[in-house]
């Protein structure tokens, strides 16, 4: 997977645990809180993910080298407020409101001035190199307080942990290995990275050509089966994102129905012998789950056992008892 999105915490929680049999919700939260196996911080495009802590020299050698657009920042700006976020998470864990207060205090008044367009709002000026924090590894997700994200230094959790000098190359690596072959503008679309800068990374990285792709040198051999089976995935699963071409994934209805613009993620989807085959809808009452399946072709009888598997699994995950509805989903993406 390399790593899954973590914008709705529920749907990573999904991703890994439909992955790896018997895992739990529970099982996501300890790895991130108590073990310290994953970290939830920036990844590709920018957007909170859960990552392997063990890769995370990969990844920040990788995100740190990405150009940066200064925008309301100079880089010299960026560089101070950096500097000040660093050195106000090194022994704390603090919301926005309070990193707020600590960078200002650290660099001046200018870092305060809320002149950033936010959600019918304004955030602070600081709050630009926010993701270039945490590209930079100094900020990562701490616990939330309450309701209110939290902050804090992957370096607490993860003494040492610097930049990997390969870490592009390396991460090119892994993302073949999970969506290849795969062409260079794949993975800039999937890391959100200009095509200039991936070629170069492509050039210096341990890859074949494989057809219209690349592969790992050497990773060049495949299942000769066609894939089978049902599969439900959630918003913004790794599978549904992260391959492409999109018309071989999405075909037909799939390409209006379960794409936003072309977008993939915005709704969770059914998987039927390795295309999207319909979207889905989790509703959760206390114990409850009700999770409504929309398909756009008859399901034989044993991929409709499978289905129900497959939702039993999703009750599993949320540590909830889970029923299927065969019906139309009606709500909109990121209902």
């Amino acid at each position: 997977m390399c790593g899954a999105h973590a914008q709705i915490a529920s749907a990573a929680e999904l991703s890994i645990g439909l992955r790896l049999p018997g895992t739990t919700r529970r099982d996501v939260r300890d790895a991130l809180w108590v073990d310290r196996t994953l970290v939830k911080t920036r990844g590709p495009r920018g957007t909170v993910h859960l990552l392997p802590a063990a890769d995370l020299p990969m990844w920040l050698g990788a995100l740190a080298r990405l150009p940066v657009d200064p925008g309301l920042l100079s880089p010299a700006q960026t560089d101070e407020v950096v500097a000040a976020i660093a050195d106000a998470l090194a022994t704390a864990e603090l919301t926005s409101e309070e990193l707020t207060a600590e960078v200002v205090a650290r660099t001046g008044p200018w870092a305060g001035e809320r002149v950033m367009d936010a959600f019918q709002d304004k955030w602070p000026r600081w709050m630009q190199a926010l993701g270039v924090a945490a590209f930079r590894g100094a900020l990562c997700h701490a616990p939330n307080k309450g309701r209110k994200t939290a902050y804090t230094s992957p370096a607490r959790w993860l003494p040492g942990v610097a930049p990997a000098p390969d870490g592009a190359e390396r991460l090119v690596e892994a993302y073949l290995r999970s969506y290849g072959p795969a062409r260079p503008e794949d993975f800039a679309r999937w890391f959100g990275a200009p095509r200039r800068w991936v070629d170069g990374v492509f050039a210096r990285a341990d890859v074949e050509r494989c057809g219209d792709g690349f592969v790992v040198r050497g990773d060049d051999v495949f299942p000769a089966d066609p894939p089978r089976g049902v599969w439900l995935l959630p918003y913004f699963d790794a599978f549904a994102v992260g391959c492409h071409p999109r018309a071989e994934l999405f075909p037909g209805r799939a390409a209006t129905r379960a794409l936003a613009r072309g977008q993939a993620g915005n709704y969770p989807v059914v998987l039927v012998d390795g295309v999207v085959a319909g979207v889905w809808h989790l509703r959760r009452s206390g114990r409850r789950v009700v999770v409504t399946v929309e398909v756009w072709d008859a399901l034989s009888a044993r991929r409709r056992r499978k289905l129900a598997d497959r939702v039993d699994r999703v009750g599993e995950i949320v540590e909830g008892s889970a029923e299927l509805v065969l019906a139309p989903v009606t709500v909109g993406p990121h209902a």
